[in-house]
């Protein structure tokens, strides 16, 4: 009997089995997936760093090619080779970025992330270059791109303070919003009262037309092309100028308080396997935005 079992169990071993199969498949898979993450998410092994300082230089050679290409001269010389140039790097980014959202376990985190975004739009031009011609010049975006030399040189106190920064910018976004809303409420008040002091005669047309003088002078740009004539009209410009720096120091108060509030917390550079995110603290084991274990 025992001997009957033994062979059975030889038997079960040696025959193909769908759920061992599919079993080593999956693994497969995953391990397959790991790797591709570790090299083209992670910098810290002598792979992914290859691979970071290879995208990057790709990157900034399409751009070239792009700048260029927009030089009149050049494009009459050398315009279909630039062309051909072109569609190889978006090809070649492309696929980089297919093998982004397949190496990773949350593809849609990554893919509405602000590097997916960016690697989203670094490739669609040259495809609308052939329904909108002139509209692969926008393929300028791919600079932003090089954002991840940061990570791919190890230079983590620039991460830090990158993301500090957004943290920052996040933090006081409500103090911000209300900050702005009480100065447009002011620009329109400011532009009606200037719309009456002035009038059509002087080159205030409109409310609006006033609305935009004021928000030219309160931000001190001053493109000149409308100017009060009247003393009253002049005086209340003053008083606009003057506002217009204390207006200014207002936001940089409220992030500049929310960046000291931040400035304490240490950052690494590891990217999430499973959503993507960078930005963890230093001694983190897990995602802070997903859970997944780093």
């Amino acid at each position: 009997m025992i001997g009957s079992l033994h062979v059975f169990e030889i038997m079960m071993n040696n025959s193909p089995n769908p759920f061992n199969q599919k079993a080593i498949d999956k693994a497969a898979i995953q391990g397959w997936r790991l790797r591709a993450h570790e090299i083209i998410f992670e910098a810290d092994t002598k792979a992914g760093r290859w691979f970071d300082i290879l995208l990057i230089a790709c990157i900034l050679l399409s751009v070239f090619a792009v700048l260029i290409d927009s030089v009149r001269s050049i494009n009459n010389d050398y315009g279909p080779i630039l062309y051909i140039i072109e569609w190889l790097f978006t090809l070649l980014f492309t696929i980089e970025y297919i093998l982004r959202l397949l190496s990773i376990g949350r593809p849609l985190k990554y893919a509405f992330s602000f590097f997916g975004v960016v690697d989203l739009l670094a490739i669609l031009p040259t495809y609308l270059s052939l329904l909108i011609p002139g509209s692969q010049y926008l393929l300028v975006i791919r600079v932003l791109r090089v954002l991840r030399v940061f990570r791919v040189l190890k230079l983590a106190q620039y991460l830090g303070e990158a993301n500090l920064l957004m943290h920052a910018l996040h933090a006081s976004r409500r103090k911000i919003f209300v900050f702005l809303f009480a100065v447009i409420n002011l620009v329109i008040i400011i532009g009606a009262v200037m719309y009456l002091i002035e009038g059509e005669a002087n080159g205030y047309t409109s409310i609006p037309q006033s609305i935009y003088w004021t928000v030219v002078t309160l931000t001190t740009v001053g493109y000149g092309d409308i100017s009060p004539q009247t003393f009253l009209g002049r005086t209340l410009a003053c008083a606009i100028m003057i506002l217009g720096y204390g207006i200014i120091a207002v936001p940089t108060g409220i992030v500049t308080a929310e960046i000291a509030f931040a400035s304490s917390r240490k950052i690494s550079t590891q990217a999430c396997p499973q959503c993507s995110k960078d930005g963890h603290d230093i001694d983190a084991t897990h995602c802070k935005y997903c859970g997944a274990a780093l």
